[in-house]
């Protein structure tokens, strides 16, 4: 299922946020993001989904074990009303999922996951980094989410933060934390 434009889930109703970020060494700017995407996958028969270009992951939910779909929330970051821009890197080298530890580079959000089979699969991530008028986009206050049962949950990051991680140990009933952080941009 792909979802665009504001016709999302009930879990991803258009959700919104802005934050007026004073900078120290210029005008404040304001910042807003809008999730605009979602698309549920059958993540076991590995398939590779990476964000809408210029989006990046604010979310995730799971319902069920390896056989059952995963669904992948985007949103688009504004500065000033102009969108920013998000240039991916490389996808990570593999990691088994059922003891999967990533985390971003600094500065960095995730744009794309991708699994394959069961816990005993691999997991591999692709990061990105965000762009505005030239210069670079900051992440900053960097933090963990609470702890979820894999094959029951929804996480969204929360007003103004997006995905920079993931940890998972064990199998549909083991634990699932999100790594995330607040963007901010210092002119």
């Amino acid at each position: 299922m792909r979802t665009y434009g504001k016709a999302l889930s009930v879990v991803a109703v258009a959700a919104l946020s802005a934050a007026t970020m004073a900078t120290p060494a210029s005008a404040a700017v304001t910042i807003k993001m809008e999730r605009v995407y979602s698309e549920t996958v059958w993540e076991w028969v590995g398939v590779q989904f990476s964000c809408p270009p210029n989006q990046v992951l604010t979310g995730r939910s799971h319902y069920g074990d390896e056989s059952d779909k995963t669904t992948y929330y985007c949103s688009r970051i504004l500065i000033n009303g102009e969108q920013v821009q998000v240039h991916a890197g490389d996808w990570t080298s593999p990691q088994r999922e059922s003891r999967s530890d990533y985390s971003a580079p600094d500065n960095q959000v995730i744009v794309g996951r991708w699994h394959q089979d069961d816990e005993n699969g691999d997991t591999r991530y692709c990061s990105a980094a965000l762009y505005w008028q030239g210069q670079q986009v900051r992440l900053a206050n960097g933090n963990v989410s609470g702890e979820y049962k894999e094959s029951s949950h929804s996480w969204l990051a929360g007003d103004g933060k997006v995905m920079t991680g993931r940890v998972h140990y064990g199998d549909e009933n083991g634990k699932t934390w999100y790594r995330y952080a607040t963007v901010t941009f210092e002119g």
